[in-house]
Order: C-alpha cells, then sequence, then structure tokens
C-alpha cells in the first residue's frame, strides 16, 4: 500500500468519451485537459481520451500544451492523420504565444491588437497562425462582448496569410443551473447572432459553445463541438450523482491506515484538540492531509472508507495525517486500506459529496489534488 495514490481508471475515462459522444450526435468532442486534466494526469487522460473518440484537446495555458506535445499526445498542425487537434484557450502573453504556435496549437483571439500579434509571431515563426475568435456572449471573462468586434477579427483573420480562422466560441456562465432564469438560453441566442454570420461567409469554420452541463442541457448548444472536462472525469456537471448521466467517475483517492490506538473517553486528537472521545474508542491515523490536497476545513465534517464502511474523520487535518474514530469495537489493523474517495465494497464517496460539504463543486475537490500524490493508472 502507497502512502497515497490517486488510481486513475483510465477505462472509465474512455467509456465517458463514449457516452458524450453519443450524446452529441455528429458533433465533435474536444476534451478539456487544462489543470492536469482536472487534477487528473494530462498526458495520460489525454491519450485515453482520444482512444475514445476526442477529436480535439483543449489546455488552458502555453506550458500544459508544451507538455501535451512533449510527450507526443499532440502536436504538428494537429489536424493531419488521426492526431488530435490542440486548442490553447487562456490568455496568452507574446512569449507564451511563441510556445503555443510553435508546438502547432490554435490559440484564441478577441481583439484586433491580439489577433495582429499572434499574425507577428506566426510570422516570425514560420507558420499559420491557427486562432478561434471568442466572443464573449455573457461569462464576463474573455472575448469581445461586440459581435461586430467579432465579426470584424475573424474577417480580419480570415484574410491574413500569417493566420487560419479555425474556429469562433463563446462560454456559458449558467449551463450548470437549471433555475438561471433563462441566462443560458439569452448567451445561446446572442451567440447565434455569430453563428449565422460564420456559417454563412466561412462555412468550414468550426463552431463551439457547449461544456460539460451544456451537452447535456441542450442539444442546441453542441454545434460542430463541444469542449467536455468535468464530465469526461466521471464527475457529473450538475454536482449530482454521475450515475444518473451515465458517468463513471475516473478518480479514487486512497491511503491506509498507519496506525490504530485505544482513546479513553476524553482524549483528543490533533491540532487545537477540536475534537475528544466522547466514550473509549479506537482511533486510525491516516497518513494523508492538505499536504496532499485534502482540505483542512473537512475537519470534523467528513468521512473515510475502511473495511467497506464509513467512518469520521475526527479531529483538525494536518499536513500530514489525518485521524478517523473507528468506533468502540473494531477489527481494523494497521495497513487496512483507507478511501477517501472511491468505492470500498458496497459504500462509496464520491467527489460530489466532499464538494458539498466544503460548498464548493466537484471540479475543486479533484484539482486541489497535490503532486504529491501520485497518479497511476488502474
Amino acid at each position: 500500500m502507497e502512502r497515497a495514490v490517486a488510481r486513475i481508471d483510465l477505462g472509465a475515462l474512455r467509456a465517458n468519451c463514449e457516452r458524450l459522444r453519443a450524446e452529441l450526435g455528429g458533433a465533435r468532442l474536444c476534451a478539456v485537459v487544462k489543470a492536469n486534466a482536472y487534477g487528473h494526469g494530462a498526458v495520460e487522460c489525454a491519450r485515453a481520451a482520444v482512444e475514445g473518440g476526442a477529436s480535439a484537446l483543449a489546455v488552458a495555458t502555453a506550458a500544459e500544451t508544451a507538455e501535451l506535445v512533449e510527450a507526443g499526445v499532440a502536436g504538428g498542425a494537429g489536424t493531419s492523420g488521426e492526431a488530435p487537434e490542440l486548442i490553447t484557450l487562456g490568455a496568452l502573453t507574446a512569449e507564451e504565444v511563441d510556445v503555443a504556435l510553435g508546438a502547432g496549437s490554435a490559440v484564441a483571439v478577441w481583439t484586433e491588437g491580439f489577433r495582429r500579434l499572434v499574425a507577428a509571431r506566426a510570422r516570425a515563426l514560420g507558420v499559420t497562425g491557427r486562432v478561434h475568435v471568442k466572443y464573449d456572449t455573457g461569462m464576463g471573462r474573455l472575448g469581445t462582448l461586440d459581435l461586430s468586434e467579432a465579426v470584424t477579427v475573424a474577417r480580419s483573420a480570415a484574410a491574413d496569410r500569417d493566420l487560419e480562422l479555425a474556429g469562433v466560441w463563446t462560454h456559458f456562465a449558467t449551463a450548470d443551473r437549471p433555475d438561471d432564469e433563462g441566462y443560458f438560453d439569452r448567451q445561446l441566442d446572442r451567440f447565434g447572432g455569430l453563428v449565422e454570420w460564420t456559417r454563412a461567409e466561412f462555412p468550414a469554420v468550426t463552431v463551439h459553445a457547449a461544456n460539460s452541463a451544456a451537452v447535456f442541457r441542450s442539444s442546441r448548444s453542441h454545434f460542430d463541438m463541444a469542449r467536455c472536462g468535468v464530465a469526461l472525469y466521471g464527475l457529473d456537471p450538475f454536482q449530482d450523482d454521475p450515475a444518473a448521466r451515465g458517468l463513471a467517475p475516473v478518480l479514487s483517492l486512497r491511503s491506509y491506515v498507519a496506525a490504530v490506538k485505544r482513546f479513553p473517553a476524553g482524549q483528543s486528537a490533533g491540532y487545537g484538540r477540536r475534537w475528544k472521545a466522547p466514550v473509549d474508542t479506537w482511533v486510525g491515523v491516516v497518513p494523508l492531509g492538505y499536504g496532499d490536497g485534502v482540505r483542512r476545513a473537512l475537519s470534523n465534517d467528513c468521512e473515510v472508507l475502511v473495511a467497506g464502511r464509513r467512518h469520521p474523520l475526527v479531529g483538525t487535518i494536518s499536513m500530514d495525517y489525518l485521524t478517523i474514530d473507528l468506533g468502540p469495537e473494531t477489527e481494523v489493523e494497521p495497513g487496512a486500506e483507507a478511501v477517501l474517495i472511491g468505492r470500498q465494497g458496497e459504500e462509496e464517496i464520491r467527489a460530489e459529496e466532499i464538494a458539498a460539504r466544503l460548498e464548493t463543486i466537484n471540479y475543486e475537490v479533484t484539482t486541489a489534488l497535490l503532486p504529491r500524490v501520485p497518479r497511476r493508472a488502474a
């Protein structure tokens, strides 16, 4: 047993890709593998996603782009043969533009000034810069809010000999909130103006908008391609049970019980003595803590699976350890497996459950896992 390990079920990831492709019908699947594939391991997950039918890979930063290319997952023009298209979606400095374009990745543009910068860097590198024009239909982050500016940037990119207009896109703010008072539909309608213009002027250009939640919420959002992240990893985009949408969790977080100690009533565990045994009990010490990405806010508010049963996490989570109450009578011995996320026997603790306790989202739970936790393909 390793001190701590995140087991990554690549078979489940491939199956999730197939599930998403079925939902998308004829639209292509772009697998979002930014932030180390939401904490799951970018390189191996990107490979599995391509095996599962994803025809494009999306990241946020130039460094993430370079990682995939150096690992041989993507590269070159990105669309030739069976190689996946590579798209860097985030804001880039001039130096980062060089890295992304040099790796054969498309980049996002939304102003004439930035488009000209990308063209200049492409010319200097001797490559054709592939660009996706971003229209901010209501997310309020990157992208132009002005439809006419989006059209101008797209038309200029198409006319520039150093560039290729590869796509137009937007991003939804409330796709995961069915109670959004129609905001999702208003974004879709607003994007429709750019879609109509693109279809008329540049019908071969890829139109994309949907994230994981939008894929399940409305087929109107599918267009030519969908960018799926959280659902790819078997995490529910609506913070519910992923199985209800035919998705299988990819990551499980496992450790072991390093020590089992008898606590008399009143004995405390952890910094600050925030928990004291209410009765004589047994306490297990698990070598996993916030130095691994297990949030300290879960102190006295979580459960851990040992021997197929849920046991309350008690006391303050420290950098390297947490403690669990095994009960007044136990057969658990040192070396027993401890599961913080995943299934053991008939019991399962999902990332959505952890997220609810933290009042956050499942994305943050897996992305928060630190490099000290090795990722192992299951």
